[in-house]
């Protein structure tokens, strides 16, 4: 197979990045182990997103628009083995007499975080994609993921003003806070999640099947470049066709979510806390906007002003999301793949910046986003994470429902080629 010079330069740049990006790691390993290990996480993450082209944002959009599955059972799986590894360690920890990791993410379920999942799922449509999906968009050269990024990071600030003033007023005292192990214990708890997904599952598939009854169904289809070239009898070690299957092949959907329900435990194990994203975001909103000039005198925002001055580099969250974006990068340049999608209407700009905006407001309402209010929630046994679920889902659907309909209007999510 001949190759084009863009499919032979861009994996040597791919090595280069990689390089540059392991050695910064152990530079920033030598002030703070949680640095490097931040970042090497963040590259692991970003390469797993890429290379199954996974959206957490798709599990909602693909199915109401299509009516294919695929995505969210594999959504369901990676919850359950996440879930079923946490609660491992969780229980671990818990007998060793050790504190128990990612307790933090078990959060007061109260109106502003119901809010904030609506307008969060509501956003990340119209943005063409979550957190973690920004992020690993940019990576790969996706113009609506730059536009969305900016808001997403400005609207976050806001957004912990009024979650601060609702979370301090009579109405945002009315909720619950339950971490499920200390009301049922860890089977309990495992085993009433597991309901729960099951009948998600369930859902889900009995819609793929009404819809391809019904005849409004659309199976996803590969594009050429990702689908595994035909075995033959001749097997070369050094060839593209080795190359192509390491490097290029597509992943699944299961094997993305298996791999991120791994690193989820691992990052829940080497950190003792779990994966979130959108806290560092409101860091780099206050950084740059002190550039600006503008102070931040709240109370609530000390934490954010300190982490800022002591600079986005040494933090590690802020390395993560970084990683996050490399891995992403590095995937599609070993790939060959990387090309900028810079060709927009005004309108769909626009869009991207309102979706954005959306995001980061509602994350900070919530807590968190899909990642750290909802993956995280939920597999940290959280019930805050299943109220988030139910208004993201709403969110979501709502804005699908004004706005699918328009030409160009929702991008398309994780480049999905539908037949």
């Amino acid at each position: 197979m001949n190759l084009d010079n863009k499919h032979k330069v861009q994996p040597l740049i791919g090595l280069g990045v990689l390089l540059i990006v392991v050695i910064f790691g152990a530079f920033k390993s030598t002030i703070d182990q949680n640095l490097g290990l931040y970042l090497v996480t963040g590259l692991a993450l970003g390469y797993i997103l890429t290379r199954s082209r996974f959206g957490f944002a798709g599990g909602i959009k693909r199915i109401y628009v299509t009516g294919e599955r695929s995505l969210s059972s594999a959504l369901l799986v990676m919850f359950a083995i996440a879930m079923i590894l946490a609660a491992g360690i969780q229980w671990s920890a818990t007998v060793s007499g050790l504190p128990v990791p990612g307790l933090s993410f078990v959060k007061f379920l109260n109106i502003s975080v119901l809010i904030g999942g609506f307008i969060f799922g509501m956003g990340m449509m119209l943005a063409g994609g979550c957190a973690s999906g920004t992020l690993s968009d940019l990576g790969e050269g996706e113009g609506h993921a730059m536009f969305a990024i900016i808001t997403f990071i400005l609207g976050s600030i806001p957004g912990v003003i009024v979650q601060d003033q609702i979370n301090s007023s009579a109405i945002g005292q009315i909720g619950i806070k339950l971490y499920l192990p200390d009301a049922f214990g860890y089977v309990g708890a495992l085993a009433i999640s597991f309901v729960l997904l099951v009948g998600l599952y369930v859902i889900v598939r009995k819609y793929e099947d009404y819809r391809k009854k019904e005849g409004y169904y659309q199976e996803t289809v590969y594009e050429d470049q990702e689908l595994p070239i035909p075995e033959d009898d001749h097997f070369k070690l050094f060839s593209y066709k080795t190359f192509h299957k390491f490097f290029v092949e597509r992943w699944s959907f299961m094997t993305g979510g298996i791999l991120l329900a791994i690193m989820f435990a691992l990052i829940l194990i080497t950190t003792n806390n779990s994966w979130g994203i959108t806290g560092a975001f409101v860091t780099w909103g206050v950084a740059f906007l002190q550039m600006l000039g503008v102070n931040f005198t709240a109370p609530v925002f000390a934490y954010y002003v300190e982490t800022a001055n002591k600079g986005i580099l040494n933090d590690p969250y802020s390395l993560r999301n970084i990683g996050i974006i490399l891995g992403a990068l590095i995937g599609f340049l070993l790939a060959g793949r990387l090309a900028f999608k810079l060709k927009f209407k005004l309108r769909n700009i626009i869009y991207y910046l309102i979706g954005g905006f959306l995001m980061g407001f509602g994350a900070r309402l919530a807590g968190g986003c899909n990642i750290g209010a909802l993956f995280s929630g939920i597999c940290n046994f959280s019930i805050s994470g299943w109220g988030f679920f139910v208004t993201l889902t709403l969110g979501g659907m709502t804005a699908l429902k004004l706005f699918a309909g328009k030409a160009d209007t929702i991008p398309p999510d994780r480049h999905q080629k539908i037949s």
